[in-house]
């Protein structure tokens, strides 16, 4: 005789039974298996053309891409780069090391305003390097390049720092 238990409670299926054990699952599998089955007849049925890859490819569209003779085609001329050139990215005039920059760091290196790793970019060190050169030249102290800057060190290198 059944117990009494088993009498109220309907049949379930053990598909049934797992689905209710596990309901988070069970969604997570459902929308797992329509992703891959809409992935799949997107790329098998709504792509227009010869798909790609080899293995999909049929004797028709792999008869289709046999080469056949090449076409010269006239490319239009182009001009050769000169350094004249203008570059139109002030990002990387920004970034870029300076040459100006480069120079100034090795004079002031040279003369003994600082142990400056002459970079090109200016940073901390060539500030307070300027500054001590500003200092000693009885120059105001900003710690900044400027045209008198770039006069005085020229003059005390005897030779033009590059702009």
């Amino acid at each position: 005789m059944p117990s009494r238990r088993r009498q109220h409670e309907p049949e379930r299926g053990l598909l049934a039974a797992a689905i209710a054990c596990h309901p988070r699952e069970f969604v997570g599998l459902v929308v797992a298996a329509a992703a891959a089955v809409a992935i799949l007849v997107n790329a098998l049925f709504l792509q227009h053309g010869p798909h790609p890859a080899p293995i999909f490819a049929t004797r028709a569209s792999a008869a289709q891409a046999k080469p056949g003779p090449v076409e010269k085609v006239a490319l239009p001329e182009s001009k050769p780069k000169t350094i004249t050139q203008a570059h139109n990215d002030p990002i990387a005039e920004l970034i870029a090391p300076s040459k100006r920059v480069l120079a100034i760091q090795r004079a002031l290196a040279e003369f003994g305003y600082g142990q400056l790793r002459p970079t090109g970019l200016y940073d901390h060190d060539t500030s307070v390097a300027i500054e001590k050169f500003e200092r000693n030249r009885g120059l105001p102290v900003d710690g900044q390049i400027s045209e008198r800057l770039v006069r005085e060190l020229a003059t005390m290198t005897g030779r033009r720092l590059d702009q």
